[in-house]
């Protein structure tokens, strides 16, 4: 058998490739038809990710483990994985008001990829060692490899290449048994079958990655204490929105009148962990700053360490 003819016939075997039964004759259904078909497959995607739950759980204690020591968290993918894991990457800063450099992406084809399919670049297993070598992986670093097939040739690579130079590797596919499971320490396998449109990974499968993506970076920053209850304590004020956003999370958390949350957040020169720290504790905003370097960002933590003062 050729070499080129292989992937072929191994692609055909995966599950996410096969023909979807239930989509059958979809360009003959009506658009209700269409909408419900894939809605019905859709609510397959929570259940698959619901059977991954003990590894994404395994892998939010890794990757909070990285982050606490200074490391940090690299997703890598091709196509739609790597626009899916980019997503997730550059939300975190505005989200949890991290350093842009504790949560990076890399995806086959560089920035453009992001505008539009650089699809060739994927196969490259040269590539993708070259790409996340660019990162300097190290031990203190957890890199996350995401691809549908779970075969991606730049994505298993990078993975690879991390996990020989110490950095802790996660796999996130749709696929068992696959190479980037067996490249990574760690598997999340979310085996959601046949695509309504046969090989489109962007459907299921797509869902499926921003689900587990969304649980990993927002499980770690809860863990860190990047949250407060289930506050969004650390966002960036960048604009009215989000002034907005940060005096209804102060009131929310100290329970305090609106006028109340905006003086504090005005105090704390729009810093809401500040501002919090401040109004729980009554200590001032040098202290209070003092208190969350010391808990490492943790805003739990700065608050009972405060009362101590």
């Amino acid at each position: 058998m050729s070499g080129s003819r292989r992937p072929r016939r191994e692609l055909k075997r995966l599950p996410t490739e096969r023909s979807n039964r239930a989509a059958a004759d979809l360009d003959r259904r009506s658009s209700l038809e269409i909408a419900r078909i894939i809605n019905a497959e859709d609510a397959k995607v929570a259940a698959a990710v619901k059977r991954a739950l003990p590894q994404i759980a395994r892998a939010i204690d890794m990757i909070a483990a990285a982050l606490r020591i200074g490391g940090r968290l690299i997703y890598v993918g091709a196509g739609t994985s790597g626009r899916i894991a980019a997503q997730d990457a550059v939300e975190c800063p505005p989200t949890f008001n991290t350093d842009p450099k504790t949560v990076q992406f890399v995806i086959a084809g560089g920035a453009k990829a992001l505008r539009s399919a650089v699809e060739a670049d994927e196969d490259s297993r040269k590539l993708g060692e070259r790409e996340i070598a660019k990162k300097r992986p190290r031990k203190h670093d957890v890199v996350v490899g995401v691809a549908a097939s779970g075969r991606t040739p730049f994505t298993v690579a990078a993975a690879a290449y991390a996990r020989r130079h110490r950095a802790k590797t996660i796999a996130v596919t749709c696929n068992p048994n696959s190479p980037l499971e067996r490249a990574a320490d760690l598997a999340i396998v979310t085996e959601v079958g046949p695509e309504v449109v046969s090989g489109s990974s962007r459907m299921k499968a797509g869902t499926a990655q921003k689900m587990v993506l969304n649980m990993l970076s927002t499980g770690a920053m809860a863990r860190l204490g990047y949250v407060y209850a289930n506050l969004m304590v650390n966002v960036h004020l960048k604009n009215e929105k989000l002034i907005e956003r940060g005096v209804s999370v102060v009131q929310q958390a100290a329970g305090v009148s609106r006028p109340a949350a905006r003086q504090a957040l005005k105090s704390a020169q729009n810093r809401v962990p500040v501002a919090l720290v401040m109004l729980e504790t009554g200590v001032n905003r040098t202290e209070a700053v003092q208190a969350l370097k010391a808990a490492g960002g943790n805003v739990r933590q700065a608050i009972a360490a405060a009362r101590s003062l």
